[in-house]
């Protein structure tokens, strides 16, 4: 693990969130959106904000990059 990655809490975040990333994910290896992440992992690393997981159909790590317009509640 990268020791500049700061762990965030992602299930601090609203329940309607949270469905949202675990449902709305791009998977690079089955080249699908909406499969869906299990595992969610969520920290900051070198600024950026990322929840990682695993793809429901392939198993395959999923890392969604939040974006500013993600933070617009905090």
């Amino acid at each position: 693990m990268n020791e500049n990655r700061v762990q965030r809490d992602f299930y601090a975040r609203d329940s309607e969130e949270q469905q949202l990333f675990l449902t709305d994910t791009w998977c690079d290896n089955c080249q699908q959106l909406g499969l869906g992440m299990s595992d969610p992992e969520e920290y900051e690393l070198y600024g950026l904000v990322f929840i990682e997981g695993k793809c429901n159909q392939c198993g395959d790590t999923v890392l969604t990059e939040l974006t500013e317009d993600a933070f617009d509640d905090e």
